[in-house]
């Protein structure tokens, strides 16, 4: 598969950014991580040539084999759950890890952070849908947590992370999008004035995403086309 449209794709989905920008009223800017899951490196080429340089993955072995696959200098992101026994073969190759979802994890990504001598860049994840089958800490946990987490100098809290219901309607979409606002406003009060970025929004509600202040969406399907199974 080459993604031929995929400069039109891109350059639609930015125009589209751009308005939600302006209604939301944040005035933030939005990076644009290509999700790049089941695909394979000639995605991440495309979206590379089509000028997306942020490339996300859910799975640690499928984004290390990507990375050794490809030469173009993309930012890799996991979006994905890391498995705190991963940590250590995992972090080093990504610019952000999305998916901090429990302070065990932390201690985890804090404890190779400090031995390797430089903090790894991280957004906690907060499960603001309240759904059982997501994870990530509830809004009520995060305020004691985030004081805890604060004093993990092996990690740099940069912001927030969360995923709303698939096919939710918009009031719900806005709830959920709004708790993680709120999340990204608990964390800066921890852990300082580096935490600005909000990861959230996918391919079929990522302008509310951005119109409740998203940083970062995450997206696959409006640029790639539907997924291999």
């Amino acid at each position: 598969m080459h993604f031929q449209d995929i400069a039109d794709r891109v350059s639609d989905v930015r125009d589209r950014i751009g308005a939600a920008v302006a209604r939301g009223g944040h005035a933030q800017n939005v990076t644009i991580v290509a999700v790049t899951k089941t695909h394979g490196i000639d995605a991440v080429e495309a979206a590379w040539r089509a000028g997306v340089s942020d490339v996300g993955e859910n799975r640690v072995q499928e984004a290390l084999h990507k990375m050794d696959e490809t030469s173009v200098p993309v930012r890799w992101h996991l979006i994905g759950h890391l498995q705190r026994n991963k940590v250590k073969g995992a972090v080093e190759r990504f610019v952000l890890v999305h998916s901090i979802d429990s302070e065990r994890l932390a201690h985890a990504v804090h404890d190779y952070g400090v031995s390797r001598g430089a903090p790894v860049d991280v957004l906690i994840q907060v499960n603001t849908s309240g759904e059982d089958s997501k994870g990530g800490f509830a809004l009520r946990d995060l305020p004691p947590a985030a004081e805890r987490i604060a004093g993990m100098t092996g990690m740099r809290v940069l912001g927030a992370m969360t995923m709303a219901p698939l096919d939710a309607p918009e009031g719900e979409l806005r709830r959920v999008f709004g708790g993680a606002r709120e999340a990204r406003a608990i964390l800066a009060r921890a852990c300082g004035p580096l935490v600005t970025e909000l990861s959230m929004g996918m391919s079929n509600d990522y302008e509310v995403a951005v119109e409740e202040g998203a940083t970062m969406v995450r997206l696959g399907t409006i640029l790639f086309g539907a997924r291999d199974q």
